[in-house]
């Protein structure tokens, strides 16, 4: 196996082997038994010239092969709905160019896609009624459904501050969701993903502010699959899902304990719906490939060594999560470069990126260790380090 010089945290480089045997990208033997998203990024264009923190360019090419990656793997795509793409990055015009050419690309794959719906395209700081951001999500609602996709009702920055009470909150939903075609996916996301959504359903009490999530719910049960929490707190969403109208599903978005969520207990488990599956895709369908026949504790054992990884990729600042996948994206060769839209590759520091590699090897998830480590030493001679 290959080897470089790694830092260290006293500003030193000590020699790191690579050890991990990687997962291969094979096609699942069996139909899932949980319904499965990935939060896929989308690839930069870095030869388009303009300014980065307006946002950026979208390869297609690119952005497009690592939705049909994901969907050979048997994962089903959340569109368009990223905390890392939308309202950074990504511009409402663009998540519709996106919806409408993954439809287009992944059309007879078999997989679900769902696309996320919001606001964003509206400056919250000029936002003054309830009205406002009801038509924002239904000019988002009707675009979406015009081009044929499902949805994911995200939470909005604008509803987050213009809503004074409870009430408020189940008066948008309940316009928004009278709308809808098909039965959608809601979306509770904490502040730790987007410090603007710090009191979202009105209040900063989580107990209340799921008694209204289930109150949305309860009042228009036939018009919702299921509602994805990202919270990173196990033991609130299984609260939650215990709460739930049978029909509906609980999507798991904790991507620090997603194994024994979607694993579940005598009383009922999560489906997913996570970023982090974009970056541990191979494993992931292999584990899902193995809890669809019975054994949950190979299920468990694939996904142990991803959780580590998960956690790095994941931790504060959590809403700069992306860079990590990203960079592993790179690392595997997914694409060409280590650019990402707004800019978001400078969003960590460098000891950041070493443990991803460190532990992306770990747990078999650099699918070319050669490829990997050379992108590596470029990365690291671009900060300084000989490696």
């Amino acid at each position: 196996m290959p080897s470089l010089l790694l830092p260290t945290p006293d500003g030193r480089t000590a020699s790191y082997r690579l050890v991990g045997t990687p997962w291969p990208a094979a096609r699942p033997a069996v139909p899932f038994n949980r319904v499965v998203f990935s939060a896929a990024h989308v690839v930069a264009d870095p030869f388009a010239d303009g300014d980065p923190s307006a946002g950026g360019a979208i390869d297609w090419d690119g952005t497009l092969a690592y939705r049909r990656y994901l969907a050979d793997l048997g994962l089903g795509i959340a569109e368009a709905m990223d905390t890392a793409q939308r309202g950074m990055g990504l511009s409402w015009p663009q998540a519709l160019e996106l919806i409408r050419r993954t439809r287009e690309a992944l059309a007879g794959s078999g997989v679900p896609v769902f696309n996320g719906c919001g606001t964003d395209h509206l400056d919250p700081a000029e936002v003054t009624t309830l009205d406002d951001v009801v038509a924002a999500y239904l000019e988002q609602v009707d675009a979406i459904q015009a081009a044929g996709g499902r949805l994911i009702v995200m939470a909005s920055r604008a509803l987050a501050r213009i809503a004074r009470t409870p009430d408020d909150y189940l008066a948008v939903y309940r316009r928004v969701l009278a709308r809808a075609e098909q039965p959608v996916v809601l979306h509770w996301l904490g502040d730790m993903f987007d410090p603007a959504l710090a009191g979202y359903w009105g209040t900063s009490d989580l107990d209340a502010a799921r008694d209204v999530a289930l109150a949305v719910i309860a009042e228009s049960t036939r018009k919702v699959d299921g509602i994805k929490i990202s919270l990173l707190d196990k033991d609130r969403e299984i609260d939650m899902r215990q709460r739930l109208p049978a029909a509906v599903k609980m999507y798991t978005g904790d991507d620090f304990n997603y194994p024994e969520l979607i694993a579940g207990d005598a009383q009922g488990f999560s489906h997913a719906l996570l970023g982090i599956f974009d970056a541990i895709a191979p494993a992931a369908s292999a584990a899902l490939a193995e809890l669809a026949q019975g054994r949950r504790e190979r299920f468990l054992e694939i996904l142990a060594p991803t959780v580590p990884l998960s956690r790095r990729i994941f931790g504060a600042p959590t809403r700069f999560y992306k860079t990590g996948v990203v960079f592993l994206a790179y690392l595997n060769g997914h694409q060409r470069h280590f650019t990402m839209l707004g800019g978001h590759q400078a969003m960590r520091a460098l000891p950041y990126f070493v443990d991803v590699f460190r532990l992306a090897d770990l747990a078999g998830l650099l699918r070319d260790p050669e490829l990997a480590t050379l992108r590596m030493k470029r990365f690291l001679q671009l900060h300084g380090v000989e490696a």
